[in-house]
């Protein structure tokens, strides 16, 4: 009778394991945490030390608005490796303007787990060469 009950526990041990796993809802990133996007910042070393991702996970993407100081920056979303090995915007979608990152920031919804390649845009491409403004993540599926 007791290994009975023990496979019983065991049973909803496992159970009660498996509804929490699954019970993860999708989280709110910050792009580069504290340091949000900016120039200069390893965003794919960013990415590695944040990863896991998810599917349905938000990235937000911080950063000023245009205000005649500094480098504006915005969000391009590139479509395979080589264009973002290369920074190569020329096929690239842009998902958000050089605005869109004021206040609470511009949220990107990983609605698929697939590879996503982001990288900014500005000055032809030089934040994504020079500054390592670019990263790609793969969301898992839960």
């Amino acid at each position: 009778m007791a290994s009975s009950s023990s496979a019983a526990i065991l049973v909803l041990v496992v159970s009660c394991m498996s509804v929490v796993c699954s019970a993860r809802g999708p989280k709110k990133i910050v792009v580069g945490g504290h340091q949000t996007w900016e120039f200069g910042i390893d965003y794919s070393d960013w990415a590695l030390k944040n990863d896991p991702f998810y599917v349905n996970d938000v990235l937000v993407f911080r950063y000023p608005a245009p205000n005649g100081f500094g480098s504006p920056h915005s969000v391009y979303l590139l479509p395979n490796l080589e264009s973002f090995s290369n920074c190569d915007f020329s096929k690239a979608r842009e998902v958000a303007n050089t605005s869109q990152g004021e206040g609470d920031g511009f949220e990107f919804v990983l609605e698929q787990s697939k590879t996503y390649y982001f990288a900014c845009g500005e000055r032809n491409g030089l934040h994504c060469v020079d500054g390592n403004m670019k990263f790609s993540v793969l969301p898992k599926a839960y």
